[in-house]
Order: structure tokens, then C-alpha cells, then sequence
């Protein structure tokens, strides 16, 4: 059975608007009841869903979005959010390059104002040019990608987290600390 859009749906409700179903998500921690969860989609929404594909969508989600507290009582999305919410995560030296995707389009404004977190809590990077790629995808075909000195932004006094689900954080990145590595195919 294809998952794929209620796990979509699971992220804008874990991510973004918990208000859609009534979903009560905790600011310090970002976690939501399981049960809650599952009594109020299958009340609130044309989906239905129980905690056993709750389970199968957290486990064979490829990009690891999800994340059950050690309790199994709570879930959270791992990173991404818009809402206010705060995840404690431990600073992290990160490696000397990270990437950034993004449509093309963003690429002029990223050279006049660096990389901006925009709506959600901070900016997401890559560890790898594969994942920019598509990150970058997403919205564009030919996605630019940025190479970002984390090093030297870290060595600067920039902080960087690490998410549970190996997404590099920060708050911004200035756009001395970036170049654009290409546009389309940038894996060279």
C-alpha cells in the first residue's frame, strides 16, 4: 500500500498546521500524543490510520521525518517546522562543506542576501550533494546547489545542530560563506 500522502499529511500536521485536525503539540519538544493523533485524523480528516501504520509510515519513511519518543507515546517530526516550536538539540561542529538545494529562481537572492530560513525555525543543509539535488528538485528540474563553508561559518562563531535525522541546522547563512556549485546536474 502506497503511504505516501498520508505521511505528506503527517508532516503538515506535525510540521506546520496541527490545527487542521485540533492536534495539541507541545512547544518545548515538539511532540504530539499518538493517540491524539490517530483519534483526531481519523475524526478530522478523509484519512484513516491506526498506530500500526503510524509505525510502518515512521519506519519506512526514506527521509526519516519522524521520530517516536523512547516512551512510544509521543511522535514529532525531526526537523522542518514553521510552527513555534523548540527541539533541544546539541551544537555540533559540523564538516567543512555542507550543500544547500534550492530552485533556481532563489539563486540571485541567495548571492544579495545569503541563505534564509524563511518561514520554518532555521536553514536546512545537506551533508551530502545527492540530497541538495533533491532537496532542490523538489519545486524546480534543474535545482541550483550551493557549496556552504560550514567550517569557516562555525569557526567564525556561526552554531550549527544536527537534526535526528541528519539535517544540518542554522540560523543563517551570510553570503560570503557560498558558492554556487551548479545548476542542474551539480554532482561534479
Amino acid at each position: 500500500m502506497d503511504n505516501t500522502k498520508l505521511s505528506i499529511f503527517l508532516s503538515l500536521l506535525l510540521r506546520h498546521k496541527p490545527e487542521t485536525i485540533g492536534l495539541h503539540i507541545e512547544k518545548y519538544g515538539a511532540w504530539a500524543d499518538i493517540n491524539e493523533l490517530i483519534e483526531k485524523i481519523n475524526r478530522n480528516s478523509k484519512y484513516e490510520i491506526n498506530r500500526e501504520l503510524l509505525e510502518e509510515i515512521v519506519r519506512e519513511d526514506n527521509k526519516q521525518r519522524y521520530k517516536i519518543s523512547d516512551d512510544g507515546k509521543k511522535i514529532r517530526a525531526s526537523q522542518g517546522h514553521s510552527i513555534d516550536v523548540i527541539i533541544e538539540m546539541e551544537i555540533r561542529q559540523p564538516p567543512e562543506i555542507l550543500f544547500h538545494g534550492t530552485p533556481v529562481e532563489n539563486v540571485d537572492s541567495i548571492f544579495e542576501k545569503g541563505i534564509l530560513k524563511g518561514k520554518r525555525l532555521y536553514v536546512h543543509l545537506s551533508k551530502d550533494i545527492e540530497t541538495a539535488l533533491t532537496v532542490g528538485s523538489r519545486k524546480h528540474k534543474k535545482p541550483a546547489v550551493f557549496n556552504v563553508r560550514a567550517g569557516d561559518m562555525h569557526q567564525d562563531g556561526y552554531i550549527f545542530y544536527l537534526s535526528d535525522n541528519g539535517v544540518w541546522l542554522t540560523d543563517f547563512v551570510p553570503k560570503e560563506y557560498i558558492e554556487l556549485r551548479g545548476v542542474g546536474n551539480a554532482r561534479d
